[in-house]
């Protein structure tokens, strides 16, 4: 079986080649000047955060790290977020662009900050470097944001989804050896080990969470739809035979029975037209057979399974994007409901969906089985989208963010402080970065996501956007910064498995890239930080 009854529109998925070349140049002069704009702006606003002695070269330099790490998260991790949406042909990338501007950008200010604290330092234990100096804090710090941006520069272009996590941790925790203050101890390896168990458990935890529920939507509503529209195909097939047997039919009458036989075709076509009528009153063998026919169409039932299982669906993804708003977003914000009230919440935004789409899909009766197949995993497919872009701002965004706060912190402060707030600008700032990141280079790893790994349609991309972000959500909730990009990569080969097309060739050198990326970045940061200590 295929993957889908729905036509695969995404060969060539837009957003890419024939998107890009027309009015590209005023994409890109418009997210070069925001981009630029932003950065002066930051530039400002972090030069009157900080205390007037810092120095203001090394503060300048961080914030030049910082917006360009965030630049290459967009780049690598939030291309990979919206590679199955782009592959699908549910997005362009320009309406990718748009979603990740609002759902990133959210995630990061109402979601961002317990990971970030997570990153900051929950993994570097600040008791075992007592007496480091802040200023090798500092450059620790902007060694990690350089040695884990410039890896990811390298394997966005190459097309690698790798794991700005990895990136990140590794370059801060190698750079506190090389300046040879806390040594292992400064590591709090139950931290790491946590951390180290849920990177090994993303991309299993995604792919299982991926098999089990495409297979379940291949099953139940995928291979029914093949099913159904073979059987109209074959109905249909009938009807125009009958009609051709009776055009041949009808030519062999003499004048008196032909006049006799459409007298009594008229007033079949009378009857049929009624909305109750007796089947039994029909005159001509035409409208009897095609009654016959008819009557079989409708016992297909081409429609149930959508009716029956996509609104559920739904409303198992509404639920899921209403409780990262309420357990993450808004209890962030003040607003902290008891666990009765979020359930409440989250079951009235469960069953408001579930009518709508099933209203929906009644009104798709009409269409063919494929466009409705199409349309309607195509809507869901957006808000799964725009759930997992909301779960990567709350998570991922703090491999930017984390180090640089410590940094400005300290810049601000003269000291390494245990806990640092987390200015919303610079949530801003990162977002936009984020966002310019995705535009001028996201599109090769959204190439690798959205059709090398699989083929990729609306039903399959909802199913793999859909696992990651519950698992995301779940790895966001208990603090722990895991990979998104192994997590979204495992769903779409789960869903690969499913349909016996994971391309792991392709997955070879992932993988590769994967193994290497912490100490790559590792020793950019490595170089980065001596270079440091001896410019500042």
């Amino acid at each position: 079986m295929s993957q889908a009854t729905a036509p695969a529109p995404a060969a060539s998925a837009p957003g890419f080649a024939g998107e890009q070349k027309n009015n590209d140049w005023i994409w890109h002069l418009s997210f070069g000047l925001l981009l630029a704009v932003t950065l002066i702006w930051f530039l400002f606003w972090t030069n009157g955060y900080a205390a007037t002695d810092s120095s203001k070269i090394v503060f300048i330099t961080a914030v030049i790290f910082a917006v360009f790490m965030a630049f290459n998260i967009g780049g690598n991790d939030v291309a990979n977020s919206f590679g199955t949406s782009v592959g699908a042909g549910t997005l362009s990338i320009k309406q990718a662009l748009v979603v990740a501007a609002i759902f990133e950008v959210s995630g990061a200010i109402l979601a961002g900050g317990e990971v970030t604290n997570t990153v900051r330092s929950g993994i570097v234990d600040l008791n075992a470097i007592d007496g480091l100096d802040p200023m090798e804090f500092v450059y620790i710090m902007m060694s990690a944001l350089l040695g884990a941006a410039i890896w990811l520069l390298v394997a966005t272009r190459m097309g690698w989804p790798v794991s700005t996590t990895h990136s990140i941790v590794g370059a801060a925790l190698t750079v506190g050896f090389i300046t040879g203050k806390g040594g292992w101890s400064m590591v709090q390896w139950g931290e790491i080990g946590t951390i180290a168990f849920s990177w090994v458990l993303s991309p299993v935890l995604g792919g299982v969470a991926a098999w089990l529920l495409f297979g379940w939507i291949k099953r139940s509503i995928l291979v029914y739809n093949e099913a159904a529209d073979t059987q109209l195909r074959e109905i249909k097939q009938r009807r125009a035979e009958l009609r051709q047997e009776h055009k041949s039919r009808f030519q062999r009458m003499d004048e008196l029975q032909q006049i006799s036989y459409t007298n009594a075709m008229a007033r079949d076509a009378a009857l049929v037209a009624e909305e109750d009528f007796d089947p039994d009153l029909l005159e001509s063998d035409y409208y009897r057979e095609l009654h016959h026919i008819n009557k079989d169409m409708d016992n297909v039932q081409a429609h149930r399974a959508l009716e029956n299982w996509v609104p559920l669906l739904a409303a198992i993804g509404a639920v899921i994007i209403s409780a990262m708003m309420l357990f993450k977003g808004l209890k962030n914000v003040g607003l902290d409901f008891s666990a009765l009230q979020n359930f409440l919440v989250m079951g009235m935004v469960g069953a408001a969906v579930w009518m709508a789409v099933f209203i929906f899909a009644r009104t798709l009766k009409k269409h063919s089985l494929d466009r409705s197949t199409f349309l309607l995993f195509s809507w869901m497919q957006v808000f799964t989208a725009s759930a997992f872009a909301f779960s990567h701002g709350s998570n991922d965004i703090a491999n930017a963010i984390g180090p640089f706060v410590a940094v400005i912190d300290v810049l601000k402060k003269g000291e390494i402080a245990d806990e640092a707030a987390v200015p919303a600008p610079v949530m801003i700032a990162m977002g936009i970065a984020l966002i310019a990141g995705l535009w001028f280079i996201g599109r090769f790893v959204i190439q690798t996501v959205g059709s090398g790994l699989t083929q990729m349609h609306p039903s399959s991309g909802f199913a793999a956007e859909l696992s990651a972000a519950a698992v995301v959500m779940a790895a966001s909730l208990l603090g722990l910064p895991v990979s998104s990009t192994h997590i979204l990569i495992g769903a779409v080969l789960g869903v690969g498995i499913v349909n016996k097309a994971a391309n792991w060739n392709l997955m070879k050198p992932i993988a590769l890239a994967w193994v290497i990326t912490l100490p790559t970045a590792a020793g950019i940061a490595a170089v980065t930080v001596a270079i440091l200590r001896v410019t500042f």
